[in-house]
């Protein structure tokens, strides 16, 4: 079985890639042995608020993970509870942060999503990888 220290490698060093099952996420599949893999992405939360030209928005997203059978597609186990999210703010149509301060001032992301502290993969992928080890210990010992 995998161990937690190659398993949390892989989660930080598989690269993401849009995902075709939903609008706007972004996943990793990561194949493990006994024909399994575990997908690690993140997904925008629907949003109820108009966007309006101009102003600044904000999106949130939150990460999940699944073992599914690789054959079969079958999740095997899942985590979609939305415990671990991150926001990004947007000003009319310009992400990149640089153009975002040009429009409104120099701001920074973190003032305005001030509870978003998962944004990046290395700030969770400890807490993936002990939870995945222990959805397949049960599975490798029988």
């Amino acid at each position: 079985m995998i161990g937690k220290d190659e398993l949390v490698e892989k989660i930080e060093e598989t690269e993401l890639e849009k995902s075709q099952r939903k609008r706007d996420a972004w996943e990793k599949h990561i194949y493990l042995e006994d024909n399994k893999v575990l997908i690690v992405g993140y997904s925008e939360e629907e949003s109820f608020n108009e966007t309006n030209p101009g102003e600044e928005t904000v999106r949130n997203y939150y990460w999940y993970w699944e073992v599914r059978d690789s054959g079969s597609w079958e999740v095997l186990f899942d985590n979609h509870d939305k415990d671990y999210s991150f926001c990004e703010s947007n000003v009319g149509g310009y992400t990149d942060q640089d153009r975002v301060e040009d429009i409104v001032g120099d701001i920074e992301e973190e003032d305005v999503c001030t509870w978003s502290e998962q944004d990046w993969i290395e700030d969770i992928s400890e807490n993936i990888a002990e939870e995945v080890i222990e959805w397949l210990e049960p599975i490798k010992n029988n």
